[in-house]
């Protein structure tokens, strides 16, 4: 039988973030430290600060800051917050972009792409809103229940290597690394 101790999880918490790399680190430093006062594992914290990064990185590359400001000269939105239900919810929001947030199917030699891949690999669940004009919110579910010790056991962490891997290099044709260091001699 497990213990639980209640503790107080801050409800929510919002902040402005500069578009730009500026602020991604006070943010996740301010993220980090409330959901920690707030009793929430480890684990699940490390997912949430990991998720937020690649939510503000993927902001400022492909989205407009909010409201009328130049790229790289307004903000964008960070909040996060545990619900009634125990829920661990994290969102970004910003002024929007050419495309719409999608998952991206990258090469094994893409320096980039795999963000929304990885996001899908730790969380419970993540969606857009776009329903407010000039804003698109990217919400994510880092896990259902930060209250329930058992549930951290179950967070998907045991298969992440294989949902967001390459596939196997002996599997892709063409590739020949002895070609490589013939060169070299």
């Amino acid at each position: 039988m497990a213990l639980v101790v209640a503790q107080e999880v801050p409800t929510s918490s919002s902040m402005a973030v500069p578009h730009g790399p500026a602020g991604v680190g006070k943010a996740r430093r301010r993220m980090r430290a409330q959901l920690r006062d707030g009793g929430v594992p480890e684990s699940v914290i490390d997912d949430a600060v990991l998720i937020l990064s690649e939510l503000l990185s993927n902001a400022c590359k492909h989205g407009r800051p909010l409201g009328d400001s130049l790229a790289g000269d307004g903000d964008v939105r960070a909040a996060w917050r545990v619900d009634p239900r125990g829920r661990l919810v994290v969102e970004v929001t910003d002024g929007g972009g050419p495309t719409r947030p999608a998952p991206a199917t990258p090469s094994v030699t893409a320096h980039g792409g795999r963000g929304l891949n990885i996001i899908s690999a730790l969380s419970d669940d993540w969606g857009v809103c776009d329903e407010v004009p000039g804003e698109v919110t990217v919400w994510v579910v880092v896990h259902e229940d930060v209250h329930d010790p058992d549930a951290v056991s179950c967070h998907r962490r045991e298969d992440f290597a294989a949902r967001v891997t390459a596939p196997p290099v002996a599997r892709l044709t063409g590739l020949d690394f002895a070609d490589v260091f013939e060169d070299l001699d």
